[in-house]
């Protein structure tokens, strides 16, 4: 899994669905933390939900996590409420409310949580670690997008293993140009993907979806390692323009194939 606002959504969206129960939930997040904390992004949503505002208090191990389901299935009460996964980047604020803390702390992040009824309100969570060992989330009151579609399944899953090749083909281009690279890439990559191994599906989602969260896997570990081992310093404006649009593209798809997997893992319930 790639963050811990896609572990949360699948889980989360696995628990409401009635398919998982909250300690399933929570072994999933200790993947990332063994200490969770909860806190409001503001007064006003301090005051609504009983979060300690502006930092979070000291939690029970496995409680800040229950703090969060709370939170989040009062947000899904309404039938046509709806948890997607938010991966966003500069140039690209899909799934974001406009001009409001979720949305700046979001892109900060780079990751968050929206559930609510879209074109209504509801909550938005964001991840942030504190310190090394304590992951704290961030609750916002917030508007609630109506979705931007996600590609669909089939072709996310095209998308995948066409991007697999194309990452590879990148590797080795910019492998034989770094200096030193002693290192097996392929070893690499190995121990790239076992990191991201540790963090596990329900049951309950889709394999087409876990097919395209696996092969978004192979490809991000694939591009990590072709930064690794690109030269650190590229010798001139024009070298270091030519590695981003190498990469970039390949990183768009990987996120555009993440959310639409995520996503249609959670679904309608």
């Amino acid at each position: 899994m790639c963050s811990p606002s896609a572990t949360l959504t699948v889980w989360a969206g696995s628990w409401l669905a009635g398919r998982s129960a909250p300690d399933d939930v929570l072994d999933a997040l200790h993947a990332w933390s063994a200490h969770h904390s909860v806190a409001a992004g503001d007064p006003v949503t301090g005051g609504r939900t009983g979060l300690p505002w502006p930092t979070a208090e000291p939690l029970e191990a496995g409680s800040g996590i229950m703090m969060l389901l709370k939170v989040i299935r009062q947000a899904m009460a309404e039938p046509d409420a709806q948890m997607r996964l938010v991966l966003p980047v500069p140039g690209d604020a899909r799934g974001l409310p406009t001009g409001n803390e979720f949305a700046t702390a979001a892109m900060d992040a780079e990751e968050g949580v929206i559930a609510g009824v879209p074109g209504g309100d509801g909550v938005a969570l964001v991840p942030q670690w504190i310190g090394e060992d304590t992951l704290q989330w961030t609750v916002f009151d917030t508007a609630i997008p109506v979705p931007v579609p996600d590609m669909a399944l089939g072709e996310a899953e095209y998308a995948m293993r066409e991007a697999v090749r194309e990452a590879a083909e990148a590797l080795m281009q910019l492998h034989t140009t770094a200096v030193g690279g002693d290192d097996d890439p392929r070893e690499l990559i190995e121990d790239e993907l076992a990191d991201y191994s540790r963090h596990i599906y329900p049951d309950s989602a889709p394999l087409r979806a876990r097919r395209i969260l696996d092969s978004a896997d192979h490809v991000a570990a694939i591009l990590t390692v072709a930064q690794q081992t690109a030269p650190s310093s590229p010798s001139s404006a024009s070298a270091l323009h030519a590695q981003e649009t190498l990469l970039r593209p390949l990183w768009n798809a990987i996120r555009a194939a993440r959310l639409a997997a995520v996503n249609a893992a959670t679904g309608p319930r």
